[in-house]
């Protein structure tokens, strides 16, 4: 198992917010022992030179294989956080995305692998069932208040 640090700067990256069935996709973080303590959306790291949305559509492209399209404009997010012991910092770009049409349908979770050869397992998650007690969090903390903000703001304006 790959012993994973945060960064000693700060990083600026892009997460994708897909949705199935009122659910969101995100990949399993897991402690040094191998348990799943959170759950974050896909995506990864703005490269110099790279603007949030070519980083975005790249990072699903190297890490699923399928061709995204970004639906929404982003939520920025300022992620100042400790895992194991070690602080990390990063500035977020967090947009809805769409998959191309049948991708991954009938599929439960997403297997694939980072750029430094770990296995990473993504799942489709209520919101109900994270950040509560017995459950995993959603990473960044704060994104699911965000989010359930956004829907209920959708179901005034609607």
């Amino acid at each position: 198992m790959t012993t994973w640090r945060p960064h000693s700067h700060i990083r600026v990256v892009a997460l994708g917010l897909h949705w199935r069935d009122g659910r969101l996709l995100a990949a399993e973080v897991r402690d040094d022992a191998g348990r799943i303590k959170g759950v974050r959306p896909l995506g990864g790291e703005i490269e110099f030179g790279e603007s949030w949305r070519t980083a975005l559509v790249r990072e699903f492209n190297e890490e699923l294989g399928i061709d995204i399209t970004i639906t929404s404009e982003p939520q920025m997010m300022e992620n100042i956080f400790v895992h194991e012991g070690a602080t990390g910092h990063e500035v977020m770009f967090i947009a809805a995305v769409a998959f191309p049409d049948g991708a991954f349908s009938g599929q439960d979770r997403i297997d694939f692998r980072e750029d430094n050869g770990e296995q990473i397992i993504a799942r489709w998650f209520d919101l109900a069932d994270l950040d509560v007690g017995g459950g995993p969090s959603l990473y960044p903390t704060g994104l699911k208040d965000v989010l359930l903000g956004q829907k209920n703001k959708s179901r005034r304006a609607g």
